[in-house]
């Protein structure tokens, strides 16, 4: 068995095309006329942000594994801040050697620098080895993402919308009706259907 050194280092922007085979569900998503241009421009915010990172696994010039870290708030009621793990990805020829857990210690390293306590791991929900990785590292499941495309959640909470609408009169309607009916039946009053 041959080693390879294997180099873990930010992300720079000629790490693009590399970076858009890795993530290619997140770029598929995308309808940007220059993909490559637009992860180029990404990957150069990302650097120049001090509170995210994309960290690369450079083995002979050839990127084997990557992953997004993000520091964030926990939640929106507090100030304290986790490590967002988001998009480990290690190529499929490449796994079962550790670089996943190369990853992983980048990301638990850049949270003890920035004086941060937790880790959160992120992944797709079809991404059967990636969570079962994050769950052998002991992280648990803290929340569940759920995404839809701007359009569509439009149209579901028009046609949502209509339907309180119309079942808000309908039993409005009912409710009157129901009234009506007790009113009458106090006052003696029935009702009668006749058949001609």
């Amino acid at each position: 068995m041959v080693r390879q050194l294997v180099t873990v280092r930010d992300a720079v922007p000629d790490d693009a095309p590399a970076l858009l085979v890795f993530w290619h569900d997140l770029s598929r998503r995308s309808h940007l006329e220059d993909p490559v241009g637009e992860a180029r421009a990404a990957i150069a915010r990302a650097a120049a942000d001090p509170d995210q990172r994309i960290v690369v696994l450079d083995r002979d010039h050839e990127l084997v594994g990557a992953v997004h870290l993000r520091r964030t708030s926990f939640s929106p009621l507090t100030d304290e801040k986790v490590v967002n793990a988001s998009h480990l990805q290690v190529l499929t020829g490449h796994r079962k050697h550790g670089l996943g857990h190369l990853l992983a210690d980048a990301a638990v390293t850049w949270a003890e620098e920035k004086g941060i306590s937790y880790v959160v791991g992120v992944s797709a929900v079809g991404a059967r080895d990636a969570n079962r990785f994050l769950a052998r590292l002991g992280l648990g499941q803290v929340a569940v993402f759920r995404g839809a495309a701007t359009t569509t959640l439009r149209t579901r909470l028009s046609v949502a919308a209509a339907a309180r609408g119309r079942s808000g009169a309908g039993r409005r309607a009912g409710q009157v009706l129901a009234t009506r009916r007790t009113l009458r039946r106090r006052h003696g009053v029935t009702d009668v259907v006749v058949e001609d």
